[in-house]
């Protein structure tokens, strides 16, 4: 239902641009979240983005980071900016209120 992509090796600060979309209508309505999951550690929220489109990031990110929204394209983007190593991990999109995620695209920041 979800197919997220955009992932791959970049330099410190680099950037990439990550996309979530989904078949059918399971965007209409809902918020949308990206989480990411290094490993050891806990899935966390990145950001996300309501129904009208309004952002919230989590504070490792804000100023780096900018999540968006096309409803008629039923797809969810992450710009990341200004990567650090520390955000390595695997990324996941995630729709509020369904059972439904990505199935996770890879994020490594290394020189």
């Amino acid at each position: 239902q979800l197919q997220a992509c955009g992932g791959g090796l970049v330099q410190p600060g680099g950037s990439l641009r990550l996309s979530c979309s989904a078949s059918g209508s399971i965007f209409s309505g809902n918020g949308l979240g990206w989480y990411r999951q290094a490993p050891g550690k806990q899935r966390e929220l990145v950001a996300s983005i309501t129904s009208g489109g309004s952002p919230n990031y989590a504070d490792f990110v804000k100023g780096r980071f900018t999540i968006s929204r096309d409803n008629a394209k039923n797809t969810v983007y992450l710009q990341m900016n200004s990567l650090k190593p520390e955000d390595t991990a695997v990324y996941y999109c995630r729709v509020f209120g369904t059972i439904y995620w990505g199935q996770g695209t890879e994020v490594t920041v290394s020189s």
